[in-house]
């Protein structure tokens, strides 16, 4: 659908009634229109013309006898045509610029800022999400004994990165055990690209069995095997914030709608996919509804946008997720002022 198809009466008055509802949130009636559109238009003519947009599927009526809201395809054309970008106010850049020029321990921890900051400024539901690097280097590795099996893995990746993560065993090591095969792994594999790790690991062991202690080998197997898992490494990491902020927003507050999200924001999956599509965009992407392909996002709008560094290579992609209802206009350069900032950041790091 293109605004050519409109007359400027149309896009204007469309224009008008979604702002009044993403304002207000109620059907917009044709006497509201006249007071708001500051047109010398008759109710009749604002009638016929809310008609014919309905009949163009670009506005519905939720109820009989009731005003008008808009449609998917309404958003759509409101968004990409008739909509007048806020530039943000001078407080809310600097606040953006000075938060990206704090010094950050690990590129894990300026990814979780980014995601509370986005989620604080917007009052959304924030996501940063960034591909795994193609080269991760071992740079150190310690097992720590938990109950009921379980042993902590602590990881340190490339420069700074650390992963902790949780594996479960088929029966417990001591402390002694676990220290004995993280130096036998640091000493071996160190420097190495932990992708690689467990191929090698698996051929060293075969070759040193008849030399090794069978416990410590064992160990060594069972715990390495489990710790050097490619399919884990190989995901994208994501990380969410301001999941709650979605229950202040009356569109959503409902407790089945706000069930499935929260189950979607755990699961992460549709999240993941989503936000793969717009990796490639060029600039600031915006799903709205059903746009998205998943059923639990029909009645959100997805706002993304993906992060270079310097020389421009792809790192990742931000976003928020909120109602279809969100003030685009303030929501937009927000995206896309933090996008280019942690790609900024992340080329000085």
């Amino acid at each position: 659908m293109l605004t050519s198809n409109l007359s400027e009466r149309a896009q204007h008055l469309l224009k008008v009634l979604v702002n009044r509802y993403i304002r207000e949130g109620q059907p917009v009636g044709s006497r509201t229109l006249s007071r708001d559109v500051h047109l010398d238009l008759s109710p009749a003519t604002i009638r016929n013309v809310m008609a014919d947009l309905e009949e163009m599927g670009l506005v519905r009526s939720p109820h009989t006898s009731s005003g008008r809201i808009p449609t998917v395809r309404g958003y759509r054309i409101f968004i990409d045509t008739l909509l007048q970008l806020k530039p943000l106010d001078i407080q809310e850049e600097q606040r953006l610029r000075s938060q990206f020029q704090l010094p950050s321990a690990a590129e894990s921890q300026l990814f979780e800022q980014t995601s509370h900051l986005l989620s604080e400024v917007t009052h959304l539901a924030s996501m940063v999400m960034w591909s795994r690097r193609q080269t991760n280097a071992l740079r150190h590795l310690e097992f720590l004994s938990l109950s009921e099996n379980r042993v902590l893995v602590i990881m340190v990746i490339n420069d700074h990165e650390v992963q902790n993560r949780i594996i479960h065993t088929t029966r417990p090591y001591s402390s002694a055990q676990l220290e004995q095969a993280a130096n036998y792994l640091n000493a071996a594999f160190v420097g190495k690209d932990i992708n690689t790790v467990r191929e090698d690991l698996l051929r060293d062991l075969r070759e040193a069995r008849k030399i090794m202690d069978e416990v410590m080998h064992s160990t060594i197997e069972e715990v390495a095997n489990k710790v050097f898992d490619h399919a884990e490494l190989a995901q994208p990491a994501l990380v969410m914030s301001g999941q709650t902020n979605l229950m202040e927003l009356e569109d959503l507050s409902s407790l089945e709608k706000l069930r499935d999200l929260f189950l979607a924001f755990n699961q992460k999956y549709d999240i993941l996919q989503l936000l793969d599509k717009s990796l490639n965009a060029q600039g600031v992407k915006i799903f709205i509804g059903e746009e998205s392909g998943y059923q639990v996002f029909e009645e959100c709008s997805v706002v993304t946008a993906p992060y270079h560094a310097k020389d421009g290579a792809l790192i990742g992609v931000l976003g928020v997720i909120g109602s279809t209802r969100m003030a685009y206009e303030k929501v937009i350069p927000i995206v896309d002022l933090t996008a280019k900032l942690l790609g900024s950041a992340l080329s000085n790091h």
